[in-house]
């Protein structure tokens, strides 16, 4: 045990932990292609705890890292080499709801699903949904600036974050924006969200809560391509429409949802297009005839509409369970997350299917099609050697995105994954400007050091085993 770690323990009796079975635990995250091995765990009880280890952390110059549910898909939780994992769910209170304010403040730790339904008994709801909402905390969300299916309509997460808590790396507890839709000053807390625990770790969130939706109107479009069913989503916003969400699934994905939940997807649809309509019961109703009327003449050649909400849940169900289902193809797969201008989606698929076929990798699509939000599942198995293969066509990917005036993440952040194509995106003197920031709110580079931007250590190579003790 290292004189750190030993400090680290006083500080912090019985919340540290330094043992195989804790670092083996910690040492990935959603992207697990990238591991490291972390210092120590702290498993954080309170406010103080983190505040606590991220001074010790600041004076000792020892990197760390916090760690909600663990389910970035970029490699954003992955431990830092020689580094701390500071563990945050069990700060998971909701400490304040205010139905008349529409406002909730939640410790970092609190599941995404559970602020909905804490708001529901008053009418509220939480609007950013990530697939991984049953699980993935509030923490995380903010770290990544995460989105989900209904993003189209309502934004991302930076949209209804109105104040912080925030410690910052070198122990500092600052206050970010506050409870008012139209604060003072500069939005330091829209600076915050997104910025991947680079600028320290949340400890209170202060959330806008939006009115339940009054009615839903949710539809399937089968499509003969998934190049048709990615044009219908800018024919659709071009005509006036904005839907809830536009999701698109391509035969592949649609494969393994109905393989794991019986969605009850058409079996010979090459593209699939779930779109929702919803609001006042009057505006759906006006707006469905007009839906239908642009799915087929996009080219649809069948559409279904939920009759009830349980048929409405699996529609949905099947699409929100697609990547974990995409497991039953491929002993292991990367989920890339770019964007491309919406009107270039058809596009950009095809090009996805070319590359696909020259990289001998099968890849399955399954998206937030409304906002022009790409998640390709490249399919490999390290084992047969093709995971070299995999991150080189998850990198031409990300690429293509760029060419086409598009980004490198939509709602996953930058993370270990995609920081060597962040450069690519931005000038030299984007770049700059971003790491003077950094420096100036981290000096001495302990939050996050080696994720989003370049420098820092880099991750264990692709397709090698985790280090074990």
């Amino acid at each position: 045990m290292t004189p750190f770690v030993e400090a680290l323990q006083g500080r912090l009796p019985g919340k540290v932990r330094a043992d195989s079975a804790a670092l083996d635990t910690f040492q990935t995250d959603g992207l697990t292609a990238f591991h490291e091995r972390p210092l120590a765990v702290v498993f954080a009880e309170t406010q103080a705890d983190v505040v606590q280890a991220v001074r010790l952390c600041f004076e000792s110059g020892v990197p760390f890292v916090a760690r909600g549910s663990g389910t970035s898909l970029s490699g954003g939780a992955v431990p830092v080499a020689g580094g701390v994992v500071i563990a945050l769910n069990k700060l998971n209170r909701i400490l304040a709801l205010d139905p008349r304010a529409r406002t909730c403040v939640v410790e970092p730790g609190v599941i995404n699903a559970q602020v909905s339904r804490a708001a529901a008994p008053y009418g509220l709801h939480y609007a950013p949904d990530p697939s991984s909402g049953p699980v993935c905390t509030i923490g995380g969300n903010v770290a990544f600036n995460s989105g989900g299916a209904h993003c189209l309509k309502y934004g991302m997460t930076a949209n209804h974050v109105l104040g912080l808590k925030v410690v910052l790396p070198d122990g500092e507890v600052v206050h970010l924006g506050g409870a008012s839709l139209e604060p003072a000053g500069a939005d330091l807390a829209g600076f915050f969200v997104g910025s991947e625990g680079l600028f320290g770790i949340a400890l209170e969130v202060t959330l806008r809560l939006l009115p339940k939706v009054e009615r839903y109107a949710t539809f399937l479009a089968a499509y003969k391509s998934l190049e048709a069913a990615g044009e219908a989503v800018a024919q659709i916003v071009a005509a006036g429409l904005l839907p809830g969400a536009m999701e698109i699934m391509d035969r592949l994905a649609m494969d393994a949802a109905e393989a794991a939940v019986h969605a009850g997807y058409p079996a010979d649809a090459q593209g699939l297009l779930i779109v929702e309509l919803e609001g006042p019961a009057e505006e759906v109703a006006a707006e469905t005839p007009r839906l239908l009327a642009l799915l087929k003449a996009s080219g649809a050649y069948r559409t279904e509409v939920a009759r009830d909400e349980r048929e409405r849940a699996l529609f949905w169900k099947g699409r929100k369970s697609a990547f974990s289902a995409v497991g039953r193809l491929s002993p292991e797969y990367l989920v890339q997350d770019g964007v491309v201008p919406r009107t270039r989606l058809g596009e950009a698929l095809a090009a996805i299917h070319a590359l696909s076929r020259r990289y001998g990798l099968r890849v399955a699509n399954v998206f937030h099609a409304g906002d022009g939000n790409l998640h390709p599942l490249i399919l490999f198995d390290a084992q047969a050697g093709e995971a070299a293969r995999a991150e080189a066509l998850a990198g031409e990917i990300l690429r293509l995105c760029i060419q086409m005036g598009g980004s490198i993440t939509g709602e996953h952040g930058v993370g270990l994954e995609k920081r060597a194509y962040l450069g690519e995106q931005y000038a030299e003197a984007d770049m700059d400007a971003m790491l003077r920031l950094r420096r100036a709110i981290d000096p001495r580079g302990v939050a996050n050091p080696g994720k989003m931007l370049p420098g820092g250590p880099g991750p264990a190579p692709i397709g090698e085993p985790p280090a074990r003790a």
